[in-house]
């Protein structure tokens, strides 16, 4: 666990000049639902709080479209899924203003749901006193189970209004300073016959005296660990069963009722465009199937490879393509959706550095910014009595968060991606419809229900887990005038730019009319007059 919070999720550059403004400007969750109301009173737009958190916060949904918008594809934008991750929150509110206000003519065929923030919560510690990067919710959890709650949390130890880290010299410690910067310390390689010389902790002391540090959190439920996919028993801010949280219940029992989404975008460190993900045979024939299927993994490759054209950063080795109980793999392997996940945001390759923090570090000192880091401070700490501690390291939201100013592009190339997406949706068509007169009273109408589309209108994992509704034809037709055919008809699936062919034989005269589609894909209306 230590390894992977060193190692934190990864920054990005859009060729940013020397000047660098702080990021005090990221709006308050006050600030956010105005924004949010403003929206909401929009008449293309229907804002409705889900339910309350534990501290009292709202969960949004922004439904934004026209017309019956249940009935029309729909893709739905998450943000807020961690709450140190900031800039999604900013990601999926400025992608639903620029919906609103600048790309009207889009809800007329997609219905979006946009989910701003799932862990507001958390969220408020980016403009707290004390600033740390929190993922819990405000509920009371006994993280430790040692019988109380939150007993054993973060401490400023150097005051300085942040929590960072705590380097303890210790002979059987398991780091030491990286060799590619001396304020970034790494994992001692045993295998290499690495020799360790410290022992690293978060910014805290053992007030539990357990001889542990931190591992009881002021802090609940994390929305990205609570999901049921994978779900990681037993381990701290998943909670005891999942979906245990009236915010995570709330959405999903929302989204059951939201037959008509056909993908997700989620604002998460989870990452699927920059770099898709790949079938696993082994895992993908599992009973519990972990692996993205085949024709699923075809359509990822497609999709990011639209999103690499739309976005001109370029991920540094971004290799966090999902974890135990999060939403992006849910919205997939649950949920049979397609699902796409991004950070929106990295560090650049910056001269070959190979650890992410070192590689940030040098990046942040190319331009100037001399507000990133914490200088390693000797200090005095009552559990290590005899020994060098010193706090230091990264400030809290900086690897993962740009600062406030470059939000704006940001958000102008995620929603112009989230567009591109739209347009792909599946379409279904009516192509080489005939009605011929067969003698006897007798008309034969033959047709090709076609999708033109480069998605088919079903992943395979929602195929498979027969969770998407199949597409359904119905010919409003007299029991007595069928002579062939079905009145109703299921297709499981239509492949991309694919057909099925359906013929009906009918009695009589007079006007028959069509219907054929599923609310993921929309429905198409016909009449014949015989």
């Amino acid at each position: 666990m230590k390894k992977i919070v060193l190692s934190c999720l990864l920054a990005g550059s859009l060729g940013w000049s020397q000047s660098v403004q702080a990021q005090g400007d990221y709006p308050t969750l006050s600030q956010l639902n105005q924004r949010l109301q403003t929206l909401g009173n929009q008449a293309s737009a229907e804002l409705k709080s889900l339910t309350k958190t534990a501290g009292g916060e709202d969960i949004w949904v922004l439904k934004v479209g026209t017309g019956d918008l249940d009935q029309k594809p729909a893709i739905a934008v998450v943000g807020g899924v961690e709450g140190f991750h900031v800039l999604s929150v900013e990601l999926a509110t400025q992608f639903a203003e620029k919906l609103v206000n600048e790309h009207a003519e889009k809800l007329e065929s997609t219905t979006f749901y946009i989910f701003p923030n799932m862990s507001p919560d958390a969220y408020k510690q980016y403009h707290a006193t004390l600033k740390y990067e929190r993922r819990g919710n405000a509920a009371s959890v006994d993280h430790d189970r040692d019988g109380s709650p939150g007993d054993n949390g973060y401490t400023d130890l150097n005051g300085d209004g942040m929590i960072t880290w705590m380097r303890v010299e210790d002979p059987m410690g398991d780091y030491k300073v990286s060799e590619e910067d001396e304020r970034v310390l790494v994992k001692a390689d045993r295998s290499k016959g690495e020799a360790g010389n410290y022992l690293v902790f978060k910014e805290s002391k053992d007030d539990d005296l357990d001889g542990k540090f931190a591992e009881d959190l002021e802090e609940g439920i994390a929305f990205n660990k609570s999901m049921t996919f994978k779900f990681p028993v037993f381990e701290p801010l998943a909670g005891d069963i999942p979906v245990s949280q009236v915010e995570s219940r709330a959405m999903l029992d929302y989204l059951f009722e939201q037959w008509n989404i056909f993908a997700f975008v989620t604002f998460s460190p989870a990452n699927n465009l920059s770099s898709p993900l790949k079938y696993n045979a082994q895992n993908a024939r599992k009973r519990v199937v972990t692996s993205i299927l085949e024709k699923d993994e075809a359509i990822n490759a497609m999709v990011s490879g639209i999103y690499n054209e739309t976005i001109s950063q370029k991920a540094y080795q971004q290799t966090n393509q999902g974890t135990d109980g999060d939403f992006f793999q849910w919205a997939y392997f649950h949920f049979g959706r397609l699902s796409f996940g991004t950070p929106g945001y990295w560090t650049p390759d910056f001269k070959g550095k190979d650890n992410p923090e070192a590689n940030y570090l040098a990046w942040a000192d190319s331009l100037g910014w001399n507000e990133v880091f914490v200088p390693w401070t000797e200090i005095t700490h009552p559990d290590f009595p005899g020994k060098k501690v010193e706090v230091g390291g990264i400030k809290p939201f900086v690897m993962v968060n740009p600062p406030f100013e470059k939000v704006g592009e940001i958000a102008e190339e995620h929603t112009e991606f989230i567009l591109k997406l739209a347009e792909m949706q599946p379409k279904l068509e009516i192509q080489n419809l005939k009605v011929e007169s067969i003698g006897n009273g007798l008309t034969r109408i033959s047709l090709d229900l076609f999708n033109n589309s480069p998605l088919p209108t079903h992943s395979e994992m929602g195929e498979r887990s027969r969770w998407l509704r199949k597409i359904r034809i119905d010919l409003n037709a007299p029991d007595d005038r069928l002579i062939s055919g079905e009145k109703i008809q299921l297709v499981d699936s239509i492949d991309a730019f694919g057909k099925t062919s359906l013929s009906w034989i009918i009695r009589g005269k007079g006007d028959i009319s069509l219907k054929a589609g599923a609310s993921h894909v929309g429905f198409i209306n016909k009449t014949f007059n015989l």
